[in-house]
């Protein structure tokens, strides 16, 4: 399942405007500069990232090159040790079964899938501090083996380098409420609390120190240590980081939008509650508490572990992905739910040719989310088949961008505001991705309740695997179709056969429009009134490169001997064209894109051609 959904995904679309291709172009500066304390985009100081996953994939570029694949690989490898993590830590606390139901829950759970399509921490994050607590929690079982501490505490200090400050907050938060809960902070001379703390340090603090040495003094006198720590920290969790680039999602959508990046999972939930309900009532009428194993352990780290990151990101501002470290221990304890249920079902409910010896094995909970599963699945299947159907007769279109509607939820800033703008004449160039998926919807769920129905309770939830598997397979290759419209490769590559070594290429607006060209291009990219989110703090820094355009520093350039090519989102192209009136000459277009050539650029035969 990693190999069909995850291994083909390092090498197709390129990548992405936006978050994707900045933080690989981040790393890739890195790698090519080798400072590895300060990250820069397009030259200038990039300093509200922690740095590890710019570490791995600039190592990740010095030995496989500057590619798609290099960029990609230190998130795969992340989803791949994700799902090791949790089919160990699940068999080990629930068996075998829940082992195995553990990693496939985590390879084919939506969210997972979609949040590791673009270069952003949250898979590596959400790794670091599950090994954190669970080499925490077995350090508890194994009370004379410190070692287990020792790795807990260095795995959250990578955790700390991967995301900053908020990976203290969610290990010593759930590790406080698990110990106040079960009483063990009795043991608290285990712990190793100090060296630990001596360990976590020695590994974290000193690429923080050198960052703050090494920049210092942007606006207003701020240099790295505000900059990070205030304004990228607290400031950002009470909704007052400037500049303002991000938005909260309404409180019902929050919730709610679980029940999607957990499924086809999420449909166990009701199951998973009533299980640890049961047994914790259980625990609590018995007459002498049974000491607490790794199994219990487990059940009430993940759940408080997994409670706490949700209500965090309740409070404060949000994107759908931030709770990606949710998914694992909550994959974890959905995993532990259906593997009991299965568990039980083969001792209560065996089968000795076809008959069933022990008597019928139901729950409402299990047979209902079946339903739900194959419900879901038909009407999804009808909506791609009918989709596919009207499209049969309207031409392959190649740059999907040009039949995508402009809806604009919220405002574009949450990641998945693009998946609104699908219309039904993009299914003509998804016709193939769209058939497999309704053929995994259509067939799979409706296997997957008769399976469950005759008592074969493994093989329908091995079912809901394969289905999900082979719906996200078709995923990726719908998602390559998008590139034109998410990335600036092609033109990129069109770029180039344009571009002499003294020309300036210039984006309109803030660099993320195209900062997929930065990648692609490798040379430095002006910004026209572009000194904006992500750019704006580097760019108070006294030696921050001279890329920063105004309007009438456009018109000049404009208008100069110099041979100039402005990148232009198609929002930004009536004002453009107001500003640089009937010189302004479109050369490439490409995914609601366009690239503008001045006068001086379209002086010769060849650069007068347009595409």
């Amino acid at each position: 399942m990693f190999a069909a959904i995850y291994l083909g995904a390092l090498f197709a679309p390129g990548l992405l405007d936006d978050a994707d291709a900045t933080h690989a172009e981040a790393a890739r500066e890195m790698a090519a500069s080798g400072d590895f304390v300060t990250l820069k985009v397009n030259g200038v100081r990039y300093l509200e990232k922690a740095p590890l996953p710019y570490w791995l994939a600039a190592i990740s570029f010095r030995i496989f090159g500057v590619n798609e694949f290099s960029s990609r690989l230190p998130l795969a490898l992340g989803v791949l040790g994700s799902m090791l993590l949790a089919a160990h830590w699940a068999g080990r606390a629930f068996g075998p079964r829940a082992g195995a139901y553990a990693g496939m829950f985590m390879l084919t759970g939506t969210g997972v899938f979609l949040f590791t399509r673009v270069f952003i921490p949250e898979v590596l994050l959400g790794l670091f501090l599950a090994v954190a607590l669970y080499s925490f929690l077995r350090a508890l079982d194994a009370p004379h083996q410190p070692w287990r501490w020792y790795a807990g505490y260095a795995a959250l200090a990578l955790a700390v380098l991967t995301k900053g400050l908020v990976a203290l907050v969610f290990a010593a938060g759930a590790a406080f409420l698990f110990l106040a809960l079960t009483g063990e902070w009795r043991r608290w001379r285990e712990f190793r609390i100090f060296t630990g703390l001596a360990l976590l340090l020695a590994i974290a603090a000193p690429w923080h120190i050198l960052a703050g040495m090494r920049n210092q003094g942007g606006m207003n006198g701020h240099g790295f240590f505000w900059f990070y720590f205030v304004n990228e920290h607290f400031l950002r969790f009470l909704g007052r980081r400037f500049p303002k680039d991000y938005n909260k999602m309404p409180a019902l959508v929050y919730w709610t939008a679980h029940l999607a990046w957990l499924f086809p999972w999420s449909l166990f939930l009701p199951l998973a509650i009533q299980s640890m309900v049961e047994r914790w009532r259980a625990r609590r009428k018995s007459a002498s508490a049974a000491p607490w194993d790794f199994a219990t352990r487990s059940r009430v780290m993940c759940a408080i572990y997994a409670a706490m990151i949700l209500l965090f990101f309740s409070v404060s501002t949000n994107q759908e992905y931030y709770t990606f470290p949710a998914y694992l221990p909550l994959f974890i304890l959905l995993a532990a739910a259906v593997a009991a249920f299965d568990d039980e079902a083969a001792v209560n409910g065996a089968h000795v040719n076809g008959a069933q010896v022990n008597g019928a094995h139901s729950s409402p909970w299990v047979t209902g989310a079946h339903v739900v599963y194959a419900l879901v699945g038909m009407a999804a299947a009808a909506a791609l088949l009918s989709g596919v159907w009207t499209s049969r007769h309207l031409p392959f279109v190649p740059d999907i961008g040009t039949v995508l509607a402009r809806r604009a939820v919220g405002g574009y800033t949450l990641s998945m505001s693009h998946f609104f703008d699908l219309t039904g004449e993009s299914l003509a160039a998804l016709r193939m991705p769209a058939a497999l998926a309704a053929a995994a919807l259509l067939i799979g769920p409706l296997t997957a309740l008769a399976l469950r129905l005759r008592r074969r309770h493994a093989a329908a939830t091995w079912t809901m695997g394969v289905t999900a598997a082979i719906f996200l397979v078709a995923a990726q290759i719908a998602f390559a179709r998008f590139e034109p419209f998410l990335s600036s490769k092609r033109i990129a590559a069109q770029l180039e056969l344009r571009l002499h070594p003294g020309d300036q290429l210039m984006i309109y607006g803030d660099q993320s429009f195209g900062s997929s060209l930065l990648f692609y291009m490798r040379r430095p990219v002006y910004l026209v009134n572009g000194n904006t989110t992500s750019m704006f703090f580097g760019s108070t820094f006294p030696d921050a490169p001279r890329i920063f355009l105004d309007d009438q520093a456009l018109e000049r350039r404009w208008r100069s001997p110099e041979r100039v090519f402005l990148f232009v989102p198609e929002e930004r192209r009536a004002q453009v064209e107001s500003l640089l009136g009937p010189e302004a000459k479109v050369v490439i277009t490409g995914g609601e894109k366009l690239v503008y050539a001045n006068p001086a650029a379209l002086g010769s035969g060849h650069d007068a051609r347009s595409h």
